[in-house]
């Protein structure tokens, strides 16, 4: 199966409740060989609108944040864990999240990213299989079987309490250093195209 079959095969999931608010799923977007991919919690109300995830103040301030440490939109790959939106934008049920993250391990698969950022708690607990708070692993770097996991605080909620907008902009500093640990030494654009797990890394046992 191709990135486009799983889109086209989810574009009028009925598994979950979600379906009977959503106006469409909205799948991701971007570079599908990327080798950096970012994954939120969910689509908001221009998103559910438009099919494309980030398009409202989160994802304005996401291009920012981006740019900042050089990477484009058209060079990664954006998701969701939850492909339809929550009514009023409530937080994903746990049942919503366990029907809907295959469609987000298999969208990695298919893609291949060597490092995945996953923004906010759902995406970050999602991805690492455990139960934890942001607050404690944003901005560290944790070597999974598939890919390096970088965990950020979500734009959304960063615009919500703006004492995690500081936070978020050093942990995209951050970012940068881990791309530039990352890159192949002989290739100092590689960042965006190729990535080689680093050794400083944070392994799961720590927890």
């Amino acid at each position: 199966m191709t990135l486009n079959e799983l889109a086209t095969s989810i574009h009028d999931c009925r598994r979950c409740r979600l379906a009977n608010s959503r106006t469409q799923v909205v799948f991701g977007t971007g570079n599908p060989h990327a080798a950096i991919m970012f994954v939120g919690e969910a689509p908001g109300y221009y998103e559910d609108q438009q099919g494309v995830p980030f398009v409202g103040a989160a994802g304005k301030l996401l291009t920012e944040l981006l740019e900042s440490v050089g990477l484009s939109r058209s060079a990664i790959y954006i998701a969701n864990v939850i492909k339809c939106r929550p009514p009023n934008n409530r937080d994903p049920l746990p049942d919503e999240v366990e029907t809907c993250k295959p469609y987000l391990f298999e969208q990695i698969r298919l893609i291949g990213p060597k490092l995945v950022c996953s923004m906010g708690n759902f995406a970050t607990q999602t991805l690492l299989e455990k139960k934890v708070g942001i607050t404690k692993v944003h901005g560290r770097v944790f070597r999974l079987e598939k890919f390096v996991l970088f965990p950020l605080f979500h734009p959304a909620a960063a615009l919500h309490q703006n004492a995690l907008l500081d936070p978020l902009r050093e942990d995209f500093r951050k970012l940068k250093r881990v791309l530039q640990e990352l890159a192949p030494p002989s290739s100092p654009e590689a960042s965006q195209d190729q990535l080689a797990p680093s050794s400083a890394t944070t392994q799961l046992d720590l927890f």
